[in-house]
């Protein structure tokens, strides 16, 4: 049991590092109020492209969706990070992370506002153009609103992975929280940083998840 305290639960280190991490954890909340508004304002524009039924329109967010799903953001952000000053294009780490993770984030908020789009009955848009709304405030006013409450629990929940994999941001060192973390193991020769990164993480999402599934018993309530 000494050897885990020691190891793991180390008082001096926590008191010792935790300014050090704490810096960590405001840049990773920094980042997850750029990543997740731009994530869901760009998915939101995929899916109204993807509802204009314009053909070519739609064949384009179709490859775009499909292929920044498939691709791993960790993969994508190293191309964004290393790659593109090869070829002119030096960006800073920050926004190297923001936009890899929007590019990624906007696809499956995309689909997600896609599903919640098509479930509106046809019925509603037909009503609201006989109104004299065009499309567009359509979409916006009778529309987008009743599509987002539909897959609200969805949105959460990809909300919530997004702000998980932000850790990914410590590859190209961008001084997040497991980026601080680590570089805290590596100075006091102890896991103590991880466990103290793991519960920071914890403080941030568990909120998140409470109103997940806050939401979902309220959804299976209604119906």
């Amino acid at each position: 049991m000494d050897a885990i305290i020691e190891n793991f639960f180390n008082v001096p280190i926590m008191v010792k590092m935790f300014p050090f991490l704490l810096s960590g954890f405001w840049w990773t909340i920094k980042l997850c109020l750029l990543v997740v508004p731009l994530g869901i304002v760009s998915g939101l524009a995929v899916a109204m492209l993807y509802a204009t039924h314009i053909r070519v329109l739609k064949w384009l967010v179709i490859i775009y969706v499909d292929f920044f799903r498939s691709f791993p953001p960790l993969v994508l952000l190293v191309f964004v990070y290393y790659g593109l000053p090869l070829v002119g294009l030096e960006l800073p780490a920050l926004i190297s992370v923001v936009v890899a993770f929007m590019l990624n984030t906007s696809s499956y908020y995309g689909e997600i506002f896609r599903a919640g789009i098509e479930s509106i009955p046809r019925g509603q848009w037909e009503a609201a153009r006989s109104t004299g709304l065009t499309w567009l405030q359509t979409m916006v006013h009778v529309v987008v609103p009743q599509a987002a409450r539909n897959v609200a629990p969805d949105l959460t929940s990809n909300t919530l992975e997004v702000m998980k994999f932000t850790a990914l941001a410590s590859v190209v060192s961008f001084p997040e929280l497991l980026r601080q973390a680590q570089l805290a193991q590596g100075l006091t020769y102890n896991p103590t940083p991880l466990i103290m990164a793991a519960g920071m993480y914890l403080v941030l999402l568990w909120p998140i998840v409470r109103l997940l599934s806050r939401m979902e018993r309220r959804m299976l309530a209604v119906r």
